[in-house]
């Protein structure tokens, strides 16, 4: 296999919680991605994954007090302990990031149009304004937005959650990047929702033919769209393996406890979350066997 587009190893990240105390929020993490490949990173809030996604995007508070140590290698160039400049192109152009919660990553007073065209490489459209706008639009129309330059003229309040969401989805995607890092993208939607935005992703990355990490605390929301799956817990990652082979023969206490916690799962639910049926048996049948 080719050498991966990620590579994690050892990652370790120290966070402060007071004036002269830190906690290890991440430790001893290993985790790849190649190139088109989806990757899962799952567990409750407070094992570790957010941190990690914000340690591999270099989005880290900037602080003498938080410290990385570890590798982070983005196409092979070393990350961790790298200057700033270094970060900038990664950030720029090769990540995109899709966060839980639109309102606090949406700029309130810029308009829509304006916001995902800042993600546009300015090289692609050699200054041409109409062009960009042209792009803009088209970008919203692959995120699932309908009428396109109306969304664009507006602000982030005029819009629902759902739409909000995928606008975050067509400023990460119009970077045209290598890797997209969604960090629990559907938290805030209510389920049906949350089912929309998730198929939204599924194609967007299909059609980009990008790497996807996938962050959340619901196995049922990865289940359908990864290859492989981390499971973490306490900061650190207590199992991995191809996705199918998680959930169907989970072989750590954790895994199997967050299978439990997995809801029934109706035949619309599957469709919608494309889960295949040998998953859904996968996924409900530890909250069986604990019935």
């Amino acid at each position: 296999m080719n050498a991966p587009l990620l590579a994690v190893e050892d990652l370790r990240v120290l966070l402060p919680t007071g004036h002269r105390t830190e906690v290890e929020a991440v430790r001893k993490v290993d985790l790849t991605v190649h190139d088109g490949e989806r990757v899962g990173i799952v567990g409750e809030s407070g094992s570790g994954k957010s941190v990690t996604a914000r340690a591999i995007a270099g989005l880290l508070p900037t602080s003498p007090r938080v410290r990385v140590s570890g590798s982070i290698r983005f196409s092979g160039r070393e990350l961790v302990g790298a200057p700033p400049e270094d970060w900038h192109p990664i950030r720029r152009e090769r990540v995109g990031m899709i966060f839980q919660d639109p309102l606090t990553s949406l700029n309130p007073t810029m308009r829509i149009g304006r916001q995902v065209a800042e993600s546009i490489p300015r090289d692609r459209d050699g200054g041409d304004r109409a062009a960009r706008m042209r792009a803009v639009h088209e970008f919203l129309r692959q995120a699932g937005l309908e009428n396109p330059e109306r969304i664009a003229a507006g602000f982030p309040h005029e819009l629902s959650g759902g739409m909000r969401q995928r606008v975050l989805i067509a400023i990460a995607i119009a970077k045209l990047p290598s890797l997209i890092v969604a960090d629990e993208p559907t938290t805030a939607l209510d389920a049906t929702v949350q089912q929309r935005v998730l198929r939204t992703l599924d194609e967007t990355v299909s059609q980009l033919r990008t790497s996807l990490v996938l962050i959340s605390h619901d196995l049922a929301v990865v289940a359908g769209m990864t290859d492989r799956i981390y499971v973490m817990y306490a900061g650190h990652v207590v199992e991995e393996g191809p996705t199918e082979r998680v959930l169907q023969e989970p072989r750590h206490a954790y895994t199997r406890a967050l299978l439990r916690s997995v809801r029934s799962l109706t035949d619309e639910d599957t469709e919608l979350y494309s889960i295949p049926p040998s998953l859904r048996r996968a996924l409900t049948a530890e909250v069986t066997r604990a019935s």
